[in-house]
């Protein structure tokens, strides 16, 4: 496998400098920035991150408004990003870092690495991006970048792989004795860019426009439809649902959902892991005291998770009870509340049904 050379390097940088696109949280010195938009940008394209970001560093400017945010209201302002671990995470190392490092984010890579959410690239991408400190930062983007231009036949999906490439990068920096902070930044965004605009994912990569194409060993070797290997995702698992949007009126029935787990303490429509036919409904429904007036079928709807796809029935129960028996965790909410609590987006079917976000229309 060959090394990656300073000359390479200097012709990456260079094309970064004149191709990179304007983003909200790219060049603003701020490693604030940096660690909010690379959590955003776990699992997430980066069109769709721009908007989300400009929003919450809106509302959560810095570490103090992070730590002392509502888990509500932050649920709600990551509603639609998914992973909702994550936003968790954030606001627990912001508390962290208000209490033990005056609300700044440490310039230390092995204390990054201890605060919740942070892994091996965000610490890297913090320190590389944020601070200008020659660390490494492999994500997807940059490991299909090294292992076609350096020849790696390996799947990239494996941890010997990551660590070989970031073990790499390290020494690089190292050998080439890199001290020039914008440098490493822009050489750390540029691996990122390339792979994203150029070396790209699906479809063939648009070698022609690539500054690393003279020395890369896919392209001298006619295999960028081979490198790199990516070992196959495990299928998912379909889980068949019944969802019971329960209406007086226009309040609807909420279930909290456990703490841990799928989707964890976060409020959804009751909801079965089976098919369940109308009268099955009214059965189950009578036997839990409700008075149901009418049950309408809804659209069917799908949402794909990581390892789990929902196949969703929906249907509309309106009931007409004085008072509604709650169970552990449920509550009745209407539209204002609604408003403000972080429906997933796994419903976004029904809750764009409803109208709950925007307009009057119930």
């Amino acid at each position: 496998m060959k090394e990656l050379k300073k000359e390479e390097s200097d012709r990456l940088v260079a094309w970064y400098r004149l191709n990179r696109r304007i983003l909200p949280f790219r060049d603003t010195k701020d490693p604030y920035d940096v660690w909010i938009s690379e959590i955003m940008l776990q699992q997430t394209r980066i069109e769709a991150v721009v908007s989300y970001f400009l929003r919450f560093k809106k509302e959560l400017p810095d570490v103090d408004a992070l730590a002392e945010i509502d888990e509500d209201r932050l649920l709600r302002l990551w509603e639609g990003l998914g992973y909702y671990s994550r936003a968790r995470n954030l606001k627990k190392c912001a508390q962290i870092l208000k209490e033990e490092h005056g609300s700044r984010i440490p310039e230390d890579h092995e204390t990054l690495l201890k605060l919740p959410g942070i892994g091996p690239y965000t610490a890297g991408a913090i320190m590389a991006i944020g601070f200008g400190r020659p660390y490494p930062a492999v994500d997807g983007n940059v490991l299909r970048v090294l292992a076609r231009d350096l020849g790696i036949t390996e799947d990239i999906r494996s941890d010997t792989v990551r660590k070989q490439l970031e073990t790499l990068v390290s020494s690089f920096y190292e050998k080439e004795k890199i001290e020039d902070k914008q440098y490493i930044s822009d050489l750390t965004q540029a691996l990122m860019e390339l792979g994203a605009l150029v070396c790209i994912p699906n479809g063939k990569p648009l070698c022609e426009d690539c500054p690393l194409r003279e020395n890369c060993y896919a392209y001298a070797n006619a295999l960028t439809d081979q490198i790199p290997y990516r070992s196959r995702n495990k299928e998912r698992k379909i889980v068949e649902r019944t969802l019971l949007i329960i209406r007086k009126d226009d309040d609807f029935l909420l279930d909290k959902r456990p703490a841990k787990g799928l989707l964890a303490g976060m409020y959804e429509f009751p909801g079965v892991d089976q098919k369940m036919t109308e009268t099955e409904i009214a059965e189950s429904l009578k036997q839990e005291g409700f008075d149901i007036l009418q049950i309408e079928k809804l659209p069917s709807s799908r949402h794909i998770f990581s390892h789990v796809e929902w196949h969703m029935d929906a249907y509309e129960i309106r009931i007409a009870n004085e008072t509604i028996p709650l169970k552990a965790g449920q509550i009745l909410a209407g539209r204002e509340q609604l408003k403000k609590l972080a429906l997933p987006s796994a419903f976004r079917t029904y809750i764009d049904h409803y109208a709950l976000r925007e307009g009057e229309h119930l």
